[in-house]
């Protein structure tokens, strides 16, 4: 707008809408941590326990509720030659370690010669009442090729070791990255220095925390 004088005439700088007047430094701040923000959430790596999976009673359960502790998973079967065996060492590595930041965790399959053909109920009561399966157990599912659920799938990419037949043995340290794999052939208590290694570390970190 020109005045009586032929100026051009200023708009004061009251006038101007208030966001006009935020600070560009604080502008390119907030741009700066939402973009940091954004590429946190966008890098991070998945793990064995930021997956879900249904536990043997059909629950939608999420794996996060093992972060901290040592799991070791494990594809179990009721009618197979190493059921027994495996079964009742299992059980103790569960009785002797689960107090102290430690679960084996049980996903039965049918995948392997048919020998997991029962329901889920069925399985259950099997391991409970015939070994006194204390540790968490989950549906029955597949545990390879291409319909294997996303968290084998984590296992075996991160292992390169892929289950070929039941009671694959995989150890889960409490940041929930895959330490070491076992086929059917190496028992239970060939693995168990190797858990309670692990455990034993979290037992102690704990204490210097104290």
């Amino acid at each position: 707008m020109l005045d009586p004088e032929g100026s051009v005439e200023h708009q004061p700088a009251s006038s101007f809408p208030k966001v006009l007047l935020i600070p560009l430094a604080m502008l390119l701040a907030i741009a700066a941590l939402l973009l940091l923000a954004f590429s946190a959430t966008r890098q991070k790596e998945p793990d064995f326990y930021t997956f879900k999976v249904v536990n043997i009673r059909g629950k939608l359960v999420s794996l996060e509720k093992y972060r901290g502790s040592v799991s070791l998973v494990v594809n179990v079967a009721s009618e197979c030659g190493y059921t027994d065996s495996h079964y009742k060492a299992l059980q103790q590595l569960q009785r002797d370690l689960g107090p102290y930041h430690f679960n084996v965790l049980a996903f039965p399959c049918n995948q392997f010669g048919q020998q997991e053909p029962d329901t889920n109920k069925e399985i259950e009561s099997f391991a409970r009442k015939t070994y006194g399966a204390s540790f968490p157990m989950f549906s029955k599912i597949t545990v390879s090729g291409a319909g294997a659920i996303p968290a084998f799938k984590y296992l075996i990419d991160s292992t390169g070791e892929e289950p070929t037949w039941n009671f694959w043995k995989y150890l889960v340290d409490p940041n929930g990255k895959v330490v070491k794999a076992w086929d059917s052939t190496v028992s239970v208590e060939e693995i168990r220095p190797h858990v309670t290694e692990l455990v034993r570390k979290i037992i102690l970190k704990k204490k210097d925390e104290l």
